[in-house]
């Protein structure tokens, strides 16, 4: 690593050391920048683009009080991190869940930059939520939170400044009180949040987005190394949207998934999660709210494994959906001994360091989160062109964009990390192609 470089990282682990998570992605993205910052070093370290780069714009915290059902008053903390707007308005999901913290929403706002750099939409890179759990709570009580969230939130936010969207734990239930509420704050009808209902400004295709478009990267991957989705076993994790929507494209392209899974273990169906009584059973599974995929084994008689992970199983692609840091090291040497080729990161960086490094270092394709699973980000971002144009495009139409966005990702990874002599490894190909566009920006508009 260049000195530029490793000075930049050293002082974020003296100046962020208690936030794991974000000095987790930063290393892995300066650390697969080198040959990028090496041929630019003077010029970044003149103008500290990298103390920009990885330093948020700004950070918004801030309490949310509501009322529960026995009329007690409750208190969550919000978070709305806006990372980077070199190349568009602020853009990333909102996630509720009690395990968020300024660590966590800042990685994912770093990884946002570079995947909305990706999608060649104008987004700049953001995201946000609160330590709020929906689950268990009933509608009113939803409601209420997503109420006084956004009263805080709408400050700060705007359909040309900051547009957030769902993510875990946001679905189109809070989407919907959330626009409700800022409509009824700022008087007016805007495109401010993605992920909407289609009755008021939603994109077709949405739901299925993240999980369509991993399957067509994973589509373009599988060509490029002579390989054909058609056969090929697959291994998925979770068995929300993500999951999903990977599932169902997965079946239609001539694939089978043979594996979901939960907090509580999971089940491998040797026929494959292929009908539309087995896929359309998931999104009863999370409506649920039960978090337990071992009601899958129980209705279609299927082995489940409690407390286990699915990595175990062999399969001919691996494709983790769930979140962060769900494989590590021993997960990622089962993997190999299973002699799984193709390692596809869904989720928001399931996968810890060191079993990356184990991965690459036994000969499987690692392809990163960030582009992978930009389908999201790319039909939300088509979402918002739809809003400023108040009109809808048919569901063959976004569908037929966000292929093309997706073969494009693949396309700007493969040929970056060719270009910088890193060929076939495509975490830096994309890191890299990402990187390029907003820097470039960054260095255009000067020190600010």
């Amino acid at each position: 690593m260049s000195n530029y470089a490793s000075r930049v990282l050293n002082d974020l682990k003296v100046r962020y050391a208690n936030e794991p998570e974000f000095l987790q992605a930063a290393t892995e993205i300066l650390t697969t920048l080198e040959p990028v910052i090496s041929r630019n070093e003077a010029k970044y370290e003149k103008a500290a683009l990298l103390e920009r780069f990885v330093e948020p714009e700004r950070i918004i915290t801030f309490r949310v009080p509501w009322i529960d059902d026995n009329g007690q008053t409750q208190i969550n903390r919000g978070y709305r991190v806006q990372f980077n707007s070199a190349i568009g308005p602020y853009k990333g999901g909102l996630r509720f869940h009690p395990s968020v913290n300024q660590s966590i929403m800042k990685f994912l706002g770093l990884e946002q930059t570079l995947k909305n750099s990706l999608t060649g939409l104008p987004m700049g890179g953001g995201k946000g939520g609160a330590d709020f759990d929906p689950r268990g709570k009933s509608d009113a009580e939803v409601m209420r939170f997503c109420q006084s969230f956004m009263t805080e939130l709408s400050k700060y936010i705007g359909a040309d400044t900051d547009v957030p969207a769902g993510d875990i734990g946001v679905g189109a239930r809070e989407v919907g009180y959330m626009f409700g509420q800022y409509k009824r704050l700022r008087n007016e009808f805007t495109g401010v949040l993605t992920g909407k209902g289609l009755a008021f400004g939603g994109s077709l295709i949405r739901p299925e987005a993240t999980g369509f478009g991993a399957v067509y990267y994973t589509v373009e991957m599988l060509k490029s190394f002579g390989e054909d989705i058609k056969g090929k076993t697959f291994a998925v994790s979770g068995f929300g949207n993500v999951a999903w929507g990977t599932c169902l494209k997965v079946t239609e392209l001539g694939g089978k998934v043979v594996t979901i899974s939960g907090p509580d273990g999971y089940i491998y169906d040797e026929d494959g999660i292929n009908t539309p009584e087995k896929i359309d059973f998931m999104v009863e599974m999370r409506a649920s709210c039960r978090d337990k995929v071992q009601d899958y084994a129980d209705k279609f008689g299927v082995p489940f494994f409690a407390g286990k992970k699915p990595w175990e199983v062999k399969v001919d692609v691996a494709m983790p959906c769930a979140t962060q840091n769900e494989v590590r090291i021993e997960d990622a040497k089962k993997i190999v001994a299973n002699g799984t080729k193709f390692y596809v990161e869904v989720s928001n960086m399931p996968t810890t360091l060191d079993a990356v490094e184990y991965l690459r270092e036994n000969g499987v394709i690692v392809a990163p989160s960030k582009a992978v699973n930009a389908g999201g980000v790319a039909v939300s971002g088509l979402e918002m062109s739809q809003n400023a144009m108040h009109y809808s495009w048919t569901a063959e139409e976004v569908d037929q964009k966000l292929q093309q966005i997706m073969k494009g990702i693949y396309e700007a990874s493969f040929n970056a990390a060719k270009e910088y002599g890193m060929e076939g490894d495509l975490i830096a190909g994309a890191n890299i192609s990402g990187f390029l566009k907003v820097a470039d920006a960054m260095m255009a508009q000067g020190a600010v």
